[in-house]
């Protein structure tokens, strides 16, 4: 076996995606049927198995870095956060593992929900193994817990960071918040520099970080302008949708759209028309239709986020279909591709599974280029530029 980076709790790839930018390779202990498929599909190596049963022997001195994203569901304030109620099992579980003492079975019986133990589970294969480094990703609440690790790691001789991240300042078209504990014996750990900022504004130094990534532009959606379903018929009829809002359902018969600007573009009143699919969109200076808005669930207290703003964090479970594009008369459940992209991963990432399982993967993973740059920064290393990805 290689030096792989070791992904524990490794999911569809969140990590493994942002490792391939950095020009890393992982090998993924997972346990979930359709995340191991789609893990397969996208070239990740992966273990399928339940990672606490597992022995950390096979790994001694074949893997010196660790990353690691233990399930969040139980402590996630989306659902019934009973790993809060089980912090104190859990933070006794981190210590008694990082003496070397194994109480995780007996902890685990006294949870009220036994996926919060799995939290403690890093301590044991960072203790049993000593990587050069180890990075740690899980929800804001967490951060407590990896403070504890932080002290047990500072005691062997890590440097430690710990902190809470936005993936917006990262490029992420998401304002992801995430607890991280960043770890290294090789060098200072820090947090990595922001590449984007909600405010930017120049200085005394020169220009800002780059405002965040919108979702209209990471889904490169054209601004201004209305597409026909039906194209230029004498009789009328078909859909009609804001160029930069969602479109309706893709068919073979999307070669007859047309799209056409306002319809005080021309004094007689008509509309402005040009063919999508053999003339460059015309320059527009103002919104056609209604804005478009990102519902994060069906609940009263939803976020709400526009076109032009990052996307709330992105939360399914088993309520896909509770995300919805509207414009306040209609609404249609965002995709898989548009999930998957506002999470950052590539466009034709090769997701497995019932349609279900495949946005429980993408709200449960780490945005791949937040991943990135958290490992870079535990390497020392640079993340490439939007254009060298591209290029690559």
């Amino acid at each position: 076996m290689p030096d792989l980076v070791l992904d524990g709790f490794a999911g569809p790839g969140g990590w493994s995606e942002g490792l391939r930018l950095l020009g890393l390779r992982d090998i993924g202990l997972e346990w979930d049927t359709a995340a191991c498929k789609t893990r397969a599909a996208a070239g990740h190596l992966t273990i399928q198995t339940d990672i606490s049963q597992y022995p950390t022997a096979p790994f001694k001195g074949r893997s010196h870095r660790q990353i690691w994203s233990p399930p969040c569901q139980a402590w996630s304030r989306a659902g019934k956060g009973l790993g809060l109620v089980d912090q104190p099992l859990v933070h006794q579980a981190v210590e008694d593992l990082a003496h070397g003492r194994d109480t995780r079975a007996q902890l685990k019986a006294a949870c009220q929900d036994e996926r919060s133990i799995l939290a403690a589970e890093p301590m044991r294969w960072i203790h049993d193994l000593r990587p050069e480094w180890a990075c740690m990703e899980e929800v804001p609440d967490v951060l407590p817990l990896w403070r504890q690790y932080a002290v047990y790691l500072r005691g062997w001789g890590y440097s430690v960071w710990t902190g809470i991240l936005n993936a917006a300042d990262y490029g992420v078209p998401q304002t992801r918040r995430r607890a991280i504990l960043i770890a290294s014996r090789a060098r200072h750990a820090t947090a990595p520099d922001p590449t984007h900022t909600q405010h930017p504004a120049d200085t005394l130094f020169g220009d800002s970080q780059p405002r965040w990534i919108t979702m209209a532009e990471a889904l490169q959606l054209a601004t201004g302008g209305i597409v026909n379903t039906r194209g230029e018929r004498k009789t009328a009829g078909g859909n009609e949708f804001p160029a930069d809002g969602p479109s309706w359902t893709l068919t073979e018969k999307t070669r007859s759209w047309t799209l056409h600007t306002n319809r005080d573009q021309r004094s007689d009143g008509t509309r402005q028309t040009i063919d999508p699919h053999t003339q460059p969109a015309p320059s527009f200076t103002t919104k056609a239709g209604g804005q478009w808005f990102l519902r994060s669930n069906t609940q009263a207290n939803a976020a709400i986020r526009s076109l032009d703003e990052p996307a709330s964090t992105l939360f399914f479970g088993h309520r896909g279909n509770a995300v919805n594009w509207t414009d306040g008369d209609t609404k249609r459940p965002i995709t898989v591709e548009e999930a998957a992209i506002l999470q950052s991963f590539r466009p034709d990432y090769p997701w497995q599974g019932s349609k279900t399982k495949q946005f429980e993967q993408i709200g449960n993973a780490v945005p791949p280029l937040l991943a990135a740059h958290i490992v870079a920064a535990a390497e020392e290393i640079t993340v490439p530029a939007p254009a060298d990805l591209a290029a690559a």
